[in-house]
């Protein structure tokens, strides 16, 4: 029986997920959906909520961004010399220090940096690098690097551990706003074993259009009472279907929330950037604003697997980012949200160190990331890599991104690190919480 039960409620958390997928489900997966029903099954509650608590925002910069013209170490002359078609001239950077400096077009980022809003980490990566694109994205995405195929990701188990229902509940049904990724797909980082969260493009086309929605709306009580006591014109009493037209709902609940509270948001003084980093922020923003309880949000900038005339290129990328991450920030002041908020980015490999024969960059290891909000201890974290004493040409690690990670989940999300990333790693100095 509990192995049914549990099938059951992965079903339906994972139907969650495919509801935000379509705008509508056919009749006869609606009435599949209702026959597995069971009013035994825990009711929804989430705790805890970020609605007035802490946040997390994840910015994933995808196809491996170039670190060394990201923060670019200006003062070493091999960067210059195996560099000579890509390199960036110091007169144009934003200098951090007497050595590293700040892509000309991340001008916005040199503000948060002067203000102890920006913790920049040098040299991230991880033991055995791997430099295909798939593997490595599920090793940053699963915190997992030992297992080849893995099963969720760390943000998705920071959900099955602390947004899952209240304590003591094992079956609590979680509430679908517990992560929202901004994008077609959701991406394994944000997957749980139990927790799925929602993935949606548009706000619009995140619709559920089921059967008998008066009747749903009723067992969740936007409708008359009596609703839930009548259905098709006949007197009835609640039945074994009622708990699961009450989770079919709840995408129908979400979609309406999230909608709601995004249509049309523009927020006075503040211009997001055309593309999916700004709309995708943009988003973030008012979901924030709309009060939805949202533990962690996701969004993704792509683009950047630069192998070929890269200056062009990753030089219009890093001003959409700088852009996007500027008009966020302003937005979230003007609301008085930014003290609950934190920014991270990553991307799942960096470059490598000399430029290739087509002005390009190759799969390379360790990169720089970010980390923004006024919760930050701004500042430059760690050395540098050094750029002659390298691993077949890449640069050696300095920081485990599982560092990063583990001190985001126990210094901000308040959650034990070990149980979602297997062992206990040293916590980085970048927050002052």
């Amino acid at each position: 029986m509990q192995n049914r039960l549990s099938t059951r409620r992965l079903f339906l958390q994972r139907g969650l997920a495919l509801l935000a997928a379509t705008p509508t489900i056919p009749a006869f997966l609606d009435q599949t959906v209702m026959a597995i029903a069971n009013p035994l099954d825990a009711p929804r509650v989430q705790q805890p909520s970020g609605k007035d608590g802490k946040i997390l925002v994840v910015v994933q910069l995808s196809g491996g961004n170039d670190g060394l013209n990201t923060v670019v170490p200006f003062a070493d002359d091999t960067y210059h010399k195996v560099r000579p078609g890509i390199r960036h001239d110091p007169k144009t950077l934003h200098k951090l220090t007497d050595s590293v400096a700040l892509h000309p077009n991340l001008r916005p980022l040199l503000d948060m940096f002067q203000d102890g809003k920006l913790a920049v980490v040098q040299g991230v990566g991880y033991p055995n690098p791997n430099r295909s694109h798939f593997r490595s994205m599920d090793i940053w995405q699963s915190a997992q690097p030992e297992r080849e195929q893995p099963g969720s990701g760390w943000v998705g188990r920071f959900f099955d551990n602390a947004c899952a229902g209240a304590p003591g509940s094992p079956g609590a049904a979680p509430d679908p706003h517990a992560g929202i990724s901004i994008g077609p797909t959701l991406p394994l980082a944000m997957q749980g074993e139990r927790v799925m969260p929602l993935s949606l493009e548009r706000p619009g086309a995140y619709r559920y259009l089921g059967l008998d929605r008066k009747r749903y709306e009723a067992l969740n009580g936007i409708g008359s009472p009596a609703d839930a006591r009548v259905a098709h014109g006949a007197p009835r009493q609640p039945s074994t279907l009622d708990f699961l037209h009450r989770t079919a709902m709840d995408a129908q609940v979400s979609s309406d929330d999230i909608l709601r509270v995004t249509q049309n948001y523009q927020p006075a003084g503040v211009n997001y950037p055309r593309g999916d980093i700004g709309e995708g922020l943009r988003l973030v923003a008012a979901m924030i604003r709309g009060g939805l309880s949202t533990r962690v949000y996701y969004v993704s900038l792509g683009g950047f697997d630069t192998h070929a005339n890269e200056r062009g290129r990753h030089d219009q990328l890093m001003g959409r980012f700088a852009e996007a991450v500027a008009a966020f920030w302003s937005d979230l002041k003007g609301q008085k949200n930014d003290e609950r908020v934190l920014m991270m980015t990553f991307s799942e490999f960096g470059r490598r160190v000399a430029q290739n024969a087509s002005g390009g960059t190759d799969h390379g290891t360790a990169a720089p990331m970010f980390l923004m909000g006024p919760a930050v201890k701004g500042g430059i974290v760690g050395e540098h890599p050094s750029l002659t004493d390298l691993d077949h040409g890449d640069l050696k690690y300095r920081t485990d991104f599982r560092s990063v990670y583990a001190t985001v989940l126990q210094s901000w999300l308040d959650t034990p690190s070990k149980t979602i990333l297997g062992q206990q790693f040293k916590l980085a100095p970048v927050l002052r919480v």
